[in-house]
């Protein structure tokens, strides 16, 4: 029986990879420090047989060697995570997203573990050619702009884990993640949707940063923890990059009506410039597009989830949780 564990694993996504890996027969181990992870997102899978938990920090070295040494592979997850926490504390961006990610690739060099790394699409900045392959040249702003610290802390892991691939052989996969999306996100640190189906449902104005005429394609959390899952049990995927996304591309003007829409609500729309969103100066990307010839060609994975659907998801979590006092 495979034992995995997940670092950041009461977040998001490491809540619903928990829950995919356990229906799939393995033992999970989680470990979060539940800064922006809720223990409330894996508390269903408390009783569990197979499931155990440890609440910490991922750079500390006792107890992450402990885990380490007991599972068969690793599932780096943990990350500073949401724009709006990124530009108000690039101190904690920096530091754990370089600082944890060294402390578990050391370990599992350490035991030889397998180690799958969450990037981001942040990694292409600027990029100019659509949609974005693995190999793309990037364009970062300069360091004057803190937007710009998640992508180079995310570059710097993907530097360090390819290097211990090349060095030592230490089995590691870098996976892109493009606008995941679904329940249990919080809108808490900036993730769009869910900030704008809770304004819809709640009739409150729905405010859109910049024009809206920026577009993202969204993917939801199942097709993205089936893509993380096929390539743990891909050989020929270790030492490689690849985008894992949607490419149904939207605006998010067009998103706030569709979300408008498909809740019923009676919510304005209000456009809010950069600068008060964020910080003077603050730069967007106008688009995001993932190639996905590279992972379908690794594991013949592609999205099966329309956004309608994700959307209609995301409204009935919302209603539960709001009905319940939750949130």
């Amino acid at each position: 029986m495979t034992h995995a564990l997940i670092t950041g694993g009461a977040g998001f996504i490491g809540s619903h990879l928990a829950d995919r890996l356990l229906a799939a027969g393995q033992q999970v181990t989680i470990i979060d420090d539940l800064s922006t992870g809720r223990f409330e997102n894996v508390a269903h899978l408390e009783g569990h047989p197979g499931f155990h938990y440890a609440i910490e920090d991922i750079r500390n070295i006792h107890v992450l060697d402990r885990l380490v040494s007991e599972c068969d592979v690793i599932y780096h997850l943990a990350a500073a995570v949401g724009v709006e926490k990124i530009i108000s504390q690039p101190i904690a961006t920096i530091e754990i997203n370089v600082g944890g990610t060294e402390v578990v690739l050391k370990t599992a060099r350490r035991y030889r573990k397998k180690v799958l790394i969450a990037s981001t699409s942040e990694i292409y900045g600027k990029g100019a050619r659509f949609p974005f392959s693995e190999e793309d040249d990037r364009l970062m702003g300069p360091t004057t702009r803190s937007r710009w610290s998640y992508a180079a802390s995310k570059a710097i892991d993907e530097f360090l884990a390819l290097a211990y691939h090349k060095e030592v052989g230490l089995p590691v996969v870098i996976m892109r993640f493009f606008n995941t999306v679904g329940p249990r996100q919080t809108g808490q640190y900036g993730m769009v949707l869910p900030r704008f189906v809770r304004w819809a449902l709640a009739n409150e104005p729905i405010r859109v940063y910049g024009d809206g005429q920026q577009t993202r394609c969204f993917c939801n959390v199942r097709d993205v923890v089936a893509a993380v899952h096929a390539l743990a049990e891909a050989p020929q995927a270790a030492g490689q990059v690849f985008n894992i996304g949607s490419q149904e591309e939207i605006s998010i003007l067009a998103l706030a009506e569709r979300i408008r829409t498909r809740a019923g609500s009676r919510s304005d729309i209000q456009f809010v410039p950069y600068d008060d969103a964020y910080e003077a100066g603050f730069e967007d990307f106008r688009r995001r597009v993932p190639g996905l010839d590279k992972i379908r060609a690794a594991i013949e994975w592609q999205p099966t989830i329309t956004l309608d659907q994700t959307i209609d998801e995301i409204v009935t979590y919302y209603r539960e949780e709001m009905k319940n006092g939750r949130n």
